[in-house]
């Protein structure tokens, strides 16, 4: 393991040693203000800190906690890390009792359930919190030059500036594009990037390069030439990665089977059906009438802004593709002058002329898509899914985005996983694209409540609506 690594993980587990005390700490003192008397001096507890400490590390280690990975939300981090505290709880307690009930005589001691639960809520909130920090520190010496995986892409073409760019840009400063080998020994370029020999020189350049991770982008490659690039690059004991064939335009979801010892792949429809699809209708159901009515008085006035500041209808209705590719009609207020579409439709810019001052406002801070509200009532929508194009668009999009009629699997929604990674208004359709696929194939009720929450933390400062 490289040293920066080494010390990267070191790093992360002593912040979530300090986290754990801090929670049992925290937990103690406030229990201590709510029922004073109701427990001992803090130093009476060192045995359950020290079991609960313990437990974390464990359980962090098996479920690949200390894994470098890449900057998340807060959201994120509690999630991930949700069941392995609760784990490391539960082994704790059953610790507690096993090992020092008899010796300690924990009867003469008191462990309310209030500490214990304070403790867990206390450990969900400091961990997470802690991590967030250490990777900004992880984050600011990545940028300072250390610690960064040296990293050497095999192929050049689309495919090998494709790589570079998403190295680049999708994975921070966490890597380092040292040079791209060339399969045919050209010197067609990647940019910038330098090109440092053939195929066969990998072990050589591995070695004079100090290169950490091999990342393979020959996706017309055969299976010989790949196992004979792995092979090369084996010797060297470094990081492979292989960018798939095609794999590159199928985003379903992929399990390993196996026929009497040999190894099959099965690519598993995972479209929303019986209880899951009830599951969603219950959930856009409840929470969609619940916006509603919460949010009528501040959508009464917007009607009402709209009104007084220009002649016309209050909302606007646009024909969209939804579920199975039907199109319906979706609401919005009208955030543009009623002659916008005298010569067609056109696609919306940051800069866009036809819209009204009110109606920038609106849009700079999503609410004029709240009478959509009423489609997710009615059944048009749900509260998150891909957002839904015209069909004119549609139409066009279909002829050259691999998959793109995949997103009809499902209802279009008010918000959505592209959306709240910043994907909307003037952006790809292709990145929007894969990203609705991954939503639709990994869906779960908790991915749905999540997107929600995000899509309030992002309304306010959200740049690329308009």
């Amino acid at each position: 393991m490289k040293r920066s690594n080494l010390f990267f993980r070191l790093l992360i587990l002593a912040g979530d040693t300090l986290a754990t005390l801090l929670a049992l700490l925290a937990a103690h003192r406030i229990q201590r203000t709510l029922k004073p008397g109701s427990v001992d001096r803090f130093l009476a507890y060192a045995p359950f800190l020290f079991l609960l400490i313990t437990a974390m590390v464990v359980v962090f280690y098996f479920s690949r906690q200390y894994h470098r990975r890449r900057a998340a939300s807060l959201i994120d981090s509690i999630t991930a890390l949700g069941w392995p505290i609760t784990t490391a709880m539960l082994i704790a307690l059953a610790s507690l009792a096993f090992f020092f009930q008899t010796e300690l005589k924990f009867d003469q001691l008191q462990y309310p359930r209030g500490l214990l639960a304070l403790t867990w809520l206390a450990a969900l909130l400091f961990i997470p919190l802690g991590r967030l920090l250490l990777t900004r520190v992880i984050t600011f010496l990545l940028a300072h030059g250390y610690g960064r995986d040296r990293v050497l892409v095999v192929g050049s073409g689309e495919v090998g500036r494709m790589l570079v760019q998403k190295l680049k840009s999708a994975s921070g400063v966490a890597h380092e594009v040292i040079g791209y080998v060339d399969a045919e020994g050209s010197a067609a370029g990647i940019g910038d990037i330098p090109l440092l020999g053939r195929p066969a020189d990998l072990p050589a350049i591995i070695e004079n390069y100090a290169i950490d991770e091999v990342v393979i982008g020959l996706p017309e490659a055969s299976h010989r030439q790949i196992v004979h690039l792995i092979a090369l690059c084996e010797r060297e004991k470094v990081s492979i990665k292989v960018f798939p064939d095609v794999f590159q335009i199928m985003a379903a979801e992929v399990t390993v089977s196996d026929l009497a010892g040999l190894p099959l792949l099965t690519v598993r429809d995972v479209a929303l059906t019986g209880w899951r699809l009830s599951l969603k209708r219950g959930f856009d159901l409840f929470f969609g009438a619940l916006g509603l009515i919460l949010l009528s008085p501040l959508m009464l006035l917007i009607a009402l802004l709209i009104k007084l500041e220009s002649p016309g209808p209050v909302f606007y209705i646009q024909e969209r593709m939804g579920l199975d590719a039907r199109p319906f009609p979706m609401l919005k207020f009208r955030s543009m002058r009623t002659d916008a579409e005298a010569h067609g439709p056109g696609w919306t810019t940051a800069d866009d002329p036809r819209k009204t001052k009110l109606g920038a406002i609106l849009r700079r801070i999503s609410i004029d898509e709240l009478p959509q509200l009423i489609n997710v009532i009615r059944g048009d929508m749900s509260l998150v899914g891909p957002r839904p194009e015209r069909p004119v668009y549609v139409e066009q999009f279909r002829q050259y985005i691999p998959r793109y009629m995949d997103r009809h699997r499902e209802k279009a929604g008010l918000t959505g996983w592209a959306q709240v990674n910043g994907l909307r208004g003037d952006t790809s359709i292709v990145e929007r694209t894969k990203y609705d696929l991954w939503y639709i194939e990994n869906w779960s009720l908790w991915l749905d409540f999540k997107i929600c929450l995000r899509t309030l933390f992002r309304m306010l400062g959200e740049r690329n609506a308009y």
